[in-house]
């Protein structure tokens, strides 16, 4: 069995945290680095990623989240916000951005910034988010992946007002949405009902379809 097996049989939507253990501070920074390295469509990066410790705003968190006590016990929350629209202003600061990095402008590379431009622009702002929306995912997936090398646990979490969380966070202001949270942090010694049981997945045969 590999490495990434093993690990990805270890990991489980932890239920319940031990609120006395704190994710060091070098395994928080590697899981957050792999996010910022994580591929998204055309490389924009169209998402941005909050850490959530302070009491007070977690506490608030919980209250539009179902009561779930993760994420006030977890180690740090994350909070992932997609942009609220691929707009020009943000897409050339990404073209920008690479053409300064790497010391060159790309005739290609121009011609495909023009052709971004012009299907975002047809597509509409809603689509836009739904799309960068998307890209927050990977995001998450890889983080949950990073997370588990660590040995950290974590919990991915859609059950949330985000309407009221943009509010909390004041992510309208910054034109983001949030997407999905993702506590992090030491699953407790007892209390928590799934952890001993069986990893249940579908069998490769009914998963897998191999079109050759």
């Amino acid at each position: 069995m590999t490495d990434i097996i093993e690990k990805l049989n270890w990991r489980y939507a932890t239920k319940k945290y031990d609120p006395a253990k704190s994710v060091p501070a070098d395994k928080l920074e590697r899981i957050l680095e792999s996010i910022r390295l994580a591929p998204t469509t055309s490389g924009l990066q169209p998402f941005e990623v909050f850490v959530v410790t302070n009491p007070a705003i977690r506490s608030k968190i919980k209250d539009i989240s179902y009561d779930q006590q993760q994420v006030v016990d977890c180690s740090h929350l994350l909070v992932f916000a997609a942009w609220d629209d691929m707009t020009p202003e943000r897409v050339n600061m990404m073209f920008d951005l690479t053409n300064e990095q790497r010391g060159t402008v790309n005739e290609g590379w121009e011609a495909y910034r023009k052709q971004l431009l012009g299907m975002l622009a047809a597509r509409g702002q809603e689509i836009n988010f739904q799309s960068a929306a998307k890209q927050a995912y990977i995001g998450l997936g890889i983080a949950m992946v990073a997370a588990s090398f660590e040995g950290v646990d974590c919990t991915p979490m859609e059950g949330f007002d985000p309407n009221v969380l943009d509010e909390l966070l004041n992510l309208k202001e910054r034109n983001l949405r949030s997407v999905v949270m993702l506590p992090l942090g030491y699953r407790a010694a007892e209390g928590d009902w799934l952890v001993n049981l069986k990893k249940i997945r579908r069998d490769r045969e009914h998963f897998i379809t191999e079109i050759k």
